[in-house]
């Protein structure tokens, strides 16, 4: 059995059908798989595990579970508890931190195995993607306050705005000195506002999008190449590209807006120390997800990561990141994420955030365009 030692494991299935091998079972599992014996050392992990724990198996076998979670945490006493009373145990929405896998919102089970238990199997299960999918879902709906929001603006501000300048251009005409700085300032503080207004605007554009196929890598290597002009030029890029992964069905344009906006707020985390970005593709063929409202299924099976290796995000802001004016820089308006939420929620997608000590990821699920049948 690959990735542990050998423990016994009960089938329901015929002796005589050798097809059903039960260690490939433990591979397909979607969860996390993990055997701990009764000195809470490692004795299996399933492929799920390898990558749940950001190690290799050779790494994690044999080691003791304290080198991956802190000893305080909830996960050994609900060990404790199952080799105590060889009852299984489950704990939903635990908070799990360590060094190597950041903070995690999971449920776990813990089976005892053997009579009395020398084992207790442990199944990780992130929040469901579900739950990130009903996330998604209020981050739209932050979206269309946004819109509802730029509307107003646009139509209760920006007038009274150009008539505020006006006056005190006229101002300014009979003014001396001192009193034409004041006017100056008056008519600098409002074209500050205008912009801001016109860059709320946007928000305000529910037309629906003309979609295509798009080929993405040449989405991200115009963003990319943006970036390094100019605010990314202190750092590195990593291209970790899948050749074979087909076309986007979405908007180009609106595209590069996306990746440019992920970039730059990636560049801008960067303050310190050696920088760099990966940019990374995939194709993940098994994420299908029922929409709210019984509005079908989206099939989003292009995952295409920004990656950076910055300070990360204030933990007090997380939840609210995609939200309009929330911002962790001083000098942040805020909109650079919401609109990044609005356009993926244009192209029917998916976006997620995974923020580890100097690690912070935002992955996007994007659909895939029809091929062509010629």
């Amino acid at each position: 059995m690959p990735n542990n030692i050998a423990f016994p494991l009960r089938s329901r299935t015929k002796a005589s059908d050798s097809r059903v091998d039960p260690a490939r079972i433990l591979e397909a599992l979607p969860q996390a798989i993990v055997a701990i014996d009764g000195a809470l050392a490692i004795r299996y992990v399933n492929a799920k595990a390898e990558e749940f724990f950001y190690a290799s198996a050779s790494t994690l076998l044999n080691s003791e579970l304290s080198e991956l979670i802190p000893s305080d945490s909830p996960v050994f006493s609900l060990i404790r508890q199952v080799l105590r009373t060889a009852a299984p145990v489950a704990e939903h929405g635990l908070m799990l931190q360590g060094r190597r896998i950041g903070e995690r919102d999971v449920l776990i089970q813990a089976t005892p195995l053997g009579d009395p238990p020398d084992l207790v199997i442990v199944a990780f299960q992130e929040r469901s993607i579900a739950d990130r999918l009903d996330q998604q879902w209020n981050r739209r709906g932050a979206v269309q306050s946004a819109r509802a929001m730029a509307a107003m603006l646009a139509h209760e501000v920006r007038n009274p705005l150009s008539g505020i300048r006006g006056a005190a251009q006229l101002l300014e005409q009979s003014a001396n000195d001192e009193d034409r700085e004041l006017t100056r300032l008056i008519c600098d503080e409002t074209d500050r506002i205008k912009a801001l207004v016109d860059r709320m605007e946007v928000f305000s554009d529910d037309m629906p999008l003309e979609r295509e196929a798009v080929n993405i890598h040449t989405v991200l290597d115009q963003a990319r190449r943006v970036a390094v002009a100019s605010y990314a030029r202190h750092v590195a890029f990593v291209e970790r590209y899948d050749p074979s992964l087909p076309s986007v069905l979405g908007n180009r344009e609106q595209l590069v807006r996306l990746f440019t906006n992920l970039i730059k707020n990636a560049a801008e985390a960067i303050t310190r120390g050696s920088g760099a970005i990966v940019l990374s593709t995939a194709y993940q063929s098994g994420l299908r997800l029922s929409l709210p409202n019984g509005n079908g299924r989206a099939h989003l099976p292009l995952v295409v990561s920004v990656e950076d290796n910055g300070e990360g995000i204030p933990e007090a802001i997380r939840p609210h990141i995609f939200d309009a004016f929330v911002s962790g820089k001083q000098s942040g308006t805020g909109l650079g994420l919401a609109l990044v939420a609005k356009i993926v929620g244009e192209h029917g997608g998916l976006i997620e955030l995974e923020n580890l000590p100097r690690r912070t990821i935002f992955r996007v699920f994007l659909p895939m365009a029809e091929r062509s049948n010629e």
